[in-house]
């Protein structure tokens, strides 16, 4: 079985992007493993802070491996958005293969400093866990918003993350670069869609040489992502998609089954729209589609 680092090299030589979706129950999970395995291509399942509280962190864990195990099958478990080392250490003994440890509300310097310190802690945990930084301004909260915030200040600076990547001794950098965290209402509605800085992304790339991860795409233009894809992007998180196919698919569930209480005769219909959306994201960042 590769190992993430060897799956991420691999879909850069081959130009596509691997797919990583936030999971907050074992329906996501359970969706975004079918899709990715029917499909025959790599997936990352990622939790952040507040969703491995409510799943628990190490048994999250223990159903990705067992997965990966029992399939043999590359999916590869990540701990977004991780503000305090304590947390990324819980995760990196959890088994973890990669940590987004965000400290991005913080100066460039001071994010530099505490995340070098923090890579060197995570890694004598497990040498082959990947650490991921965050710089820029991409909003809060995987959720419907009423309007779009204005990010535009936010924006990663190309000599900035050559600086921050130099200096953190990070594996992976998440830029600012027209993504944002969540989806306005006409965004779900299919009226607008979220459009990317493709030369900014280039421009960083070739500054630092880095992995990069598009955090905040669910609502981006497909062929945005494309493009993004061939500008440097090598991961791709979708997480408010999957939670209003995951909305959508149940309350249609129990307005068709109103009387229906078992668990497994309900949410099967939210799987299968979750399942739907994935493998349409996997298909377009593998160029499948």
């Amino acid at each position: 079985m590769p190992n993430l680092r060897d799956v991420l090299t691999q879909a850069s030589q081959n130009g596509v992007a691997v797919g990583h979706f936030n999971i907050a129950d074992f329906s996501l999970l359970k969706a975004v493993f079918a899709a990715a395995y029917e499909l025959k291509v790599p997936v990352i399942v990622g939790a952040s802070e507040g969703e491995r509280k409510f799943l628990g962190a190490r048994q999250l864990a223990a159903l990705v491996r067992s997965l990966r195990e029992e399939f043999d099958f590359p999916i590869f478990l990540n701990a977004d958005h991780t503000h305090t080392l304590a947390s990324a250490v819980e995760a990196a003994k959890a088994g973890y293969d990669a940590i987004v440890f965000d400290l991005s509300a913080l100066p460039l310097d001071e994010n530099a400093r505490q995340t070098k310190e923090a890579v060197e802690v995570l890694k004598a945990i497990n040498p082959s866990i990947l650490i991921e930084g965050e710089i820029g301004d991409i909003g809060t909260g995987s959720e419907i918003h009423d309007e779009v915030p204005d990010l535009s200040k936010g924006l990663t600076d190309p000599e900035e993350a050559k600086r921050y990547f130099a200096a953190s001794n990070i594996d992976i950098l998440s830029p600012a670069v027209g993504n944002m965290h969540g989806m306005v209402k006409s965004m779900v509605q299919g009226k607008t869609k979220k459009r990317l800085d493709l030369a900014r992304i280039a421009k960083i790339k070739s500054a630092t040489g880095a992995l990069l991860t598009l955090h905040g795409a669910s609502g981006t233009d497909d062929d945005d992502m494309r493009k993004a894809i061939d500008a440097g992007i090598n991961i791709i998180h979708i997480n408010t998609e999957l939670r209003i196919a995951w909305r959508q698919g149940l309350d249609a569930s129990l307005t068709k089954h109103p009387q229906e209480v078992v668990p497994y005769k309900i949410l099967p219909a939210a799987i299968d729209a979750i399942k739907e959306v994935a493998a349409s994201r996997l298909k377009l960042f593998n160029k499948l589609a």
